[in-house]
């Protein structure tokens, strides 16, 4: 069975395991409309009785090639100033969500597609020339805080100021070796190996999952939940100075291919 709310977000079931497809645009890019998207859909998720598990990939080559510039560039401050609690509200909704979450990263994962990945509890990537990393502060922007504590969760504290501070993306055997996913398998395998994942995550009664995924997750919930009031607004300040536009534009404009 398959199911689309709306185009940009396809679902399907595998008996009772859901699988969330990223369908945007070449990229699908995170804007507005595809963080609300996704967080609706982990809203209804985690009310369902029918569904144990989650799956989340991406369609073609890329998994998600993180926040949408053009969009930043376009809209300017108001558009700014709807989008960055959008995009905080769907990742923190995504990170807690009750069930084993598992991402199929089908391809590349850039700045907010590798936070996506990195809010899921277990992180399968094909094998390829696909790259996985955070680029934000290369791009000019300062992470939203849920987006720094989910990359703090998830990956060793060894290799997270290299990850944040210098901004590089990853080979798939170097984002291996730092933790950054989990396993790496042939690309016509990565859906069924992020099935049986999921189903070995979900075989036990959901209560044993839900608690121990709460117990590991509550101290970052809780930092989330206590500062990033605190810290949304310097963020919005920041993403809407004019010198973080221009270094957008210069970074939208370095990454255009070469005719």
């Amino acid at each position: 069975m398959t199911a689309t709310f709306p185009r940009m977000l396809h679902r399907e079931y595998c008996n009772d395991i859901a699988v969330l497809r990223l369908h945007h645009g070449k990229a699908h890019a995170i804007d507005v409309e595809l963080a609300r998207a996704l967080r609706d859909a982990t809203a209804e998720l985690r009310e369902s009785d029918r569904v144990r598990a989650v799956v989340l990939t991406g369609t073609g080559s890329i998994f998600c090639a993180g926040v949408d510039l053009f969009r930043i560039l376009d809209g300017g401050p108001a558009y700014v100033d709807a989008y960055v609690p959008q995009l905080e509200d769907m990742l923190y909704e995504l990170f807690q969500l009750p069930r084993p979450v598992i991402a199929a990263i089908n391809g590349h994962a850039i700045a907010g597609g590798c936070v996506l990945a990195a809010a899921c509890d277990y992180r399968i990537m094909a094998s390829g020339p696909a790259t996985i990393g955070v680029p934000e502060l290369r791009v000019g922007l300062p992470f939203p805080l849920v987006g720094i504590e989910i990359l703090r969760f998830a990956t060793s504290e060894t290799h997270l100021q290299e990850l944040v501070y210098r901004g590089k993306t990853y080979t798939v055997a170097e984002a291996y070796e730092r933790g950054l996913v989990d396993e790496v398998v042939d690309p016509d395998r990565l859906l069924e190996c992020a099935l049986e994942v999921a189903a070995q995550l979900s075989a036990e009664p959901s209560a044993r999952f839900r608690i121990t995924k709460q117990q590991l997750r509550a101290p970052t919930l809780e930092r989330i939940k206590r500062d990033s009031a605190a810290t949304q607004t310097q963020v919005l300040d920041a993403w809407k100075d004019p010198t973080s536009t221009a270094a957008i534009r210069s970074y939208v404009e370095r990454m255009r291919p070469t005719p």
